[in-house]
């Protein structure tokens, strides 16, 4: 008899408590379950369920092989469920959470090359500055920058950005240059709105530490796009990751402000809820991002 067979008809034995219910879920006879079940008990050499003329229960080893048995059954269901859906055209409504800056610069202009690429995928792509609670909130997946808070979520890192103290030319020329991080106190810093962290900069340093600077501040928002705008109009410094600057700086609208300074790196992560196996329509989008930023370096993203 097969091995798989004979666990799987007493594990439903067990869930529904006799052979003539087991026998109408794997749709066999009665008489199959019982042969089954015998022949288990035969090859273990240990009873596994207690057999009255009005019911049918596991005796103390049959629990303990019943969870072992129930986990193998389960897993092997999980497999064949993955085989099954990696066949599968993907397909359905994605959610997705998308820092609002990367998004709008970066996420948004190459979504039509994915929907082309995968017409059975409809996208839902809500931009803020927050991380949403992805079970919760109803999303598959997020998108990411910086250290990953929450160890229970699966996450696939896509590439990294540098983050750079950045001013105009003409600021720089104004106020002079700082030579060390403790003269950034003398300069007007342009800051991101956060509660949780406030007007705080965190840079490694060259023993591999992380020095903190703080400082009140005359301007600060939650969106990197105007600090960066903020200074290119020479307001003052800002602290931005390269996918924001990039181009700017190509431009020549800004410069490194400190260009001796060891850079802050940060990952850029898809994140996505726990769990075996990953849905073909996100498995199809965080491929699909993973390649987009492999053609990029970090200077750039």
């Amino acid at each position: 008899m097969d091995r798989m067979m004979e666990m799987e008809a007493f594990a439903n034995v067990v869930d529904h408590g006799g052979f003539t219910d087991a026998a109408r879920k794997m749709g066999i006879s009665k008489s199959a379950v019982s042969k089954h079940v015998a022949n288990l008990e035969v090859r273990l050499g240990a009873r596994l369920l207690n057999r009255t003329t009005r019911r049918v229960s596991p005796t103390e080893i049959g629990l303990v092989y019943y969870d072992r048995a129930r986990q193998v059954l389960n897993d092997a269901g999980e497999a064949d469920a993955l085989v099954s859906s990696m066949q599968r055209e993907p397909a359905g409504l994605l959610r997705v959470s998308v820092a609002t800056d990367f998004g709008v610069k970066h996420l948004t202009p190459i979504l039509g090359e994915f929907m082309e690429d995968f017409p059975n995928i409809k996208l839902d792509v809500v931009l803020n500055n927050r991380f949403v609670e992805l079970i919760s909130e109803g999303f598959d997946m997020a998108v990411r920058i910086g250290d990953m808070q929450d160890s229970t979520l699966r996450t696939r890192k896509l590439a990294e950005t540098e983050r750079r103290i950045v001013a105009s030319p003409a600021y720089l020329q104004r106020m002079g240059v700082p030579e060390t991080l403790d003269a950034l106190t003398d300069h007007m810093l342009l800051h991101f709105t956060s509660k949780s962290v406030g007007n705080v900069w965190k840079f490694p340093t060259a023993s591999g530490e992380c020095k903190l600077i703080r400082s009140e501040t005359r301007l600060a928002v939650n969106d990197g796009q105007s600090l960066l705008n903020a200074a290119i109009s020479g307001v003052g410094l800002a602290y931005l990751p390269a996918y924001l600057y990039a181009d700017a700086m190509r431009e020549g609208l800004i410069v490194d402000a400190m260009p001796g300074l060891p850079q802050m790196r940060q990952g850029i992560h898809a994140v996505y809820p726990p769990g075996r196996f990953l849905q073909p329509k996100v498995r199809a989008f965080v491929d699909f991002l993973a390649h987009q930023l492999s053609d990029k370096g970090p200077r750039e993203w």
